[in-house]
């Protein structure tokens, strides 16, 4: 290679890094210059595709190989791992809420502003319907071998053969355990696993979770959850999204908020408001010179 080829490329080289430069600096001011509750529901937009897509990939390929490529203890396992990466992806942003019924419960016990709770359940309920896009991308050759209804199951939660009223009171139950126990997780005077425990402490409790309550609703347990996907699936075709099974639509949406304040609420009045005061011990202790 020539010194006149070295001397053409040059230029390019420069511009090159001085355009990468100005785009590392642009990132960098746009973030200084976003508001905090901003960055919190960027990041909870992308907890939220990352929880909801690997819970509706596993989901879908459960259902599509009908159970040759997993089975309930697969379903369980992989949504415990998505919270797991979900909460690294946004706890030290936003708190890693991702599931609305979260965010709703501590507004309720004053654990965050209200005013912050659209932002939260917007990008929460946008992060869901992402997941799901790209999970229908991911199956869609097989998905269109099938029918829109078989597409929209894969999505949506459902009663699995019981009336809406069984299927209301599994989503109340789920979501006052999930709730309960997430706020014995993260009590600090209750033996709390700590910054690293935290983490997987929650993903062992939505494996458990998903064990053992997903037969009558396919595992609900939040707003977002269902009804980001639901929207996607009544935006690609499936018009009776939001009426089949007599409006079942709503539980999904109303079971977890009142599960997720009986049980938080539970925990707080039973346990958490019963420690003991901790008071300050005083120094009594003599000193001579």
């Amino acid at each position: 290679m020539s010194m006149a080829s070295l001397h053409l490329e040059a230029p390019w080289v420069h511009a090159s890094e001085s355009s990468f430069a100005n785009s590392g600096q642009f990132v960098l001011d746009m973030t200084e210059k976003s508001t905090p509750h901003l960055r919190e529901c960027l990041a909870e937009f992308l907890g939220a595709v990352i929880v909801i897509g690997f819970g509706l990939a596993v989901n879908s390929q459960v259902a599509i190989s009908e159970g040759k490529a997993g089975d309930v203890m697969t379903v369980s396992l992989a949504w415990g791992v998505a919270v797991l990466m979900g909460v690294y992806t946004a706890e030290n942003v936003s708190g890693a809420h991702i599931i609305s019924v979260i965010t709703f419960t501590h507004a309720v016990y004053g654990r965050m502003p209200w005013w912050k709770v659209p932002g939260y359940l917007l990008a929460q309920t946008l992060g869901a319907f992402v997941a799901a896009a790209l999970v229908y991308v991911l199956h869609y050759e097989k998905i269109s071998a099938g029918d829109l209804e078989t597409m929209h199951f894969l999505f949506v939660t459902y009663p699995h053969g019981v009336s809406n009223y069984t299927a209301f009171y599994t989503e109340v139950l789920l979501c006052a355990f999930l709730m309960s126990c997430a706020y014995a997780i993260t009590d600090q005077r209750n033996r709390c696993p700590g910054p690293v425990g935290t983490p997987f402490a929650l993903a062992l409790l939505v494996m458990a979770l998903a064990a053992a309550f997903s037969l009558n609703t396919g595992l609900g347990a939040s707003v977002n959850r269902d009804l980001g996907p639901r929207l996607f699936a009544y935006l690609a075709g499936y018009k009776e999204a939001f009426s089949e099974f007599s409006y079942y639509f709503w539980i999904p949406i109303v079971g977890p908020f009142v599960g997720g304040v009986l049980g938080a609420g539970s925990y707080i009045l039973l346990v958490e408001i019963q420690h003991p005061v901790l008071i300050p011990e005083q120094n009594t202790s003599s000193h001579s010179i």
